[in-house]
């Protein structure tokens, strides 16, 4: 009944308070008892120190051309975005000032693919060839403000496979007439400059003319880089460690409509050197053939992967192992805050004070769920930048990761945590004891994991799409491509699922687990 004048009272309200009553009750439970608290701090520490061991094991020769390069060092270029990134190709060209219109036809494209990995020597792949043209053979028209490899960039191509391109600054790609250039279809191509606009366009008859897309370059100087260029990237068609390419373009009825430097042509070998990370077959090179260009190149225009000289290391490359073992600590306790009750016959007066058994179940997991949460992100925060720190000082190479990638890392880490936790927690309440709760968890939540790491092939890739393990794809920050063709699998350094999708595949467990547990809990007696 409610007084006259009085605020009604809202609906659910005593529902809400003995939520409320029992979550705060579970609280004081776990934080009265001095283990339960020493432990999760103890996994945070175990969390950094393997991440600092394992990152201490690294040890290689990289630099970035941010500081000095040592003589021997593999150079990586950075791209505008501070990405990773391949810059290596044959470019034929001059310098060009003002707004201008650069045309050309790709009469043919060949390309020749090495017998010999890349790990083989590039003299011995030199000599061990065979006629293959890569997908991603790239010729066509290039505009940038310098030669420096991983300067901005807009591009206009023909391809081995993917048909012709617009493609600018590393990641930004844009499809339109498929199928290879050849003498039967040869390939007209055209980028413009409008200020700092640049567009491509492709025809079939160098007379009516479709645009692909276009890019706005900030900061374009007046004068910049134009020419022809060729490039062929790595192929993994026949060997896991991939084989050097090289292609060779045909280019004729070459125009600029524009303000070019006086002079012939130059041609120009970019990112072929001993000392750059990418591998080439061999230098470019170019010659005439009546009004005609051929020109030889090899590389690729596109973001690194993992491949050639580069290694898997990343700013949470030497997470998972630490994060796993802190994972074992949060385990012993999530296992323990339910069966020690059961074990000191406590449970009954808790279901006594609380008859919804569900209601006590969710409190526990809100509780143990968060303070995992906290220890997991915490421990997160301070391993990644401690890893890729030692990395650094160990001369490892250590892929560029951008703020929100180390952000999704570091509450992801925070999300695997709590969700194991939970799920460990509704193990302990299906079990009752705390030895089985333990290693329960151990054998579904981590064992999969360490079988992971010292595995190898399909059995692998299954885990990691399957089992809890999957769950450690949230820490994944290598960066994939669409215009590189590469195995992204386990063993190169990718997790076979996305990082939200590896972790739905263990929030999946966890709410098994949980329904199982909920199940159990109203048909015992205790």
């Amino acid at each position: 009944m409610t007084t006259a004048g009085a605020p009604p009272r809202p609906a659910g309200t005593p529902e809400r308070a003995r939520s409320t009553a029992v979550l705060r009750a579970e609280w004081t439970k776990f934080r009265t008892v001095r283990g339960w608290v020493i432990a999760p701090i103890v996994a945070a520490v175990l969390c950094t120190v393997f991440t600092f061991l394992v990152a201490n094991g690294t040890h290689t020769d990289f630099c970035t051309g941010s500081g000095n390069c040592k003589a021997g060092h593999a150079f990586v270029p950075t791209g505008p975005n501070g990405q990773a990134v391949a810059d290596s190709y044959y470019t034929v060209g001059r310098q060009l000032t003002g707004d201008s219109t650069i045309t050309t036809q790709v009469t043919s494209l060949t390309g020749i693919t090495s017998n010999a990995s890349t790990n083989a020597a590039p003299s011995l792949a030199q000599r061990q060839t065979r006629p293959g043209l890569s997908a991603w053979a790239k010729a066509g028209i290039l505009l940038r403000p310098s030669a420096r490899q991983g300067s901005a960039y807009a591009a206009v191509m023909a391809t081995g496979g993917h048909g012709d391109r617009f493609q600018y600054n590393y990641s930004h790609d844009t499809a339109r007439r498929p199928g290879p250039a050849s003498t039967d279809s040869p390939r007209w191509l055209r980028l413009t400059r409008t200020g700092d606009t640049l567009t491509g366009y492709d025809s079939t008859n160098g007379t009516t003319w479709t645009r692909i897309g276009s890019a706005h370059l900030t900061g374009l100087p007046a004068t910049v880089h134009v020419g022809l260029f060729v490039t062929s990237p790595v192929s993994f068609q026949t060997s896991a460690d991939g084989s050097r390419t090289l292609a060779t373009a045909t280019f004729d009825h070459t125009s600029i409509d524009g303000r070019a430097t006086p002079g012939a042509w130059r041609g120009q070998s970019i990112g072929a050197g001993q000392q750059d990370f990418y591998p080439t077959l061999r230098a470019g090179s170019y010659h005439r053939a009546g009004t005609s260009l051929v020109v030889s190149g090899s590389g690729d225009i596109a973001p690194a992967v993992v491949q050639g000289l580069l290694g898997d290391d990343t700013a949470a490359s030497s997470l998972p192992f630490g994060l796993t073992v802190a994972l074992i600590a949060l385990i012993v306790v999530a296992a323990l805050f339910i069966t020690a009750e059961y074990r000191h016959g406590l449970i009954l007066t808790t279901f006594a004070a609380t008859p919804n058994r569900r209601r006590v179940l969710a409190a526990k997991a809100v509780v143990i769920g968060a303070v995992a949460f906290v220890i997991g992100a915490v421990a997160a925060a301070a391993a990644v930048p401690l890893g890729e720190h030692v990395l650094h000082a160990n001369g490892a190479y250590v892929f560029p990761a951008g703020a929100l990638t180390v952000l999704r890392i570091i509450v992801g880490a925070g999300a695997l945590a709590a969700v194991t936790a939970i799920a460990v927690l509704a193990v302990g309440t299906i079990t009752r004891k705390s030895a089985a709760a333990v290693a329960g968890g151990i054998v579904v939540f981590v064992l999969p994991a360490i079988i992971g790491t010292i595995g190898s092939g399909g059995t692998v890739q299954w885990l990691y799409r399957l089992t809890p393990a999957a769950g450690l794809s949230v820490l994944q920050a290598l960066p994939r491509s669409a215009q590189v063709d590469y195995p992204y699998t386990f063993a190169h350094g990718y997790y076979p699922l996305a990082p939200w999708a590896g972790l739905a595949v263990l929030c999946g467990y966890a709410a098994l687990a949980l329904a199982l547990a909920a199940f159990l809990l109203r048909r015992r007696d205790a």
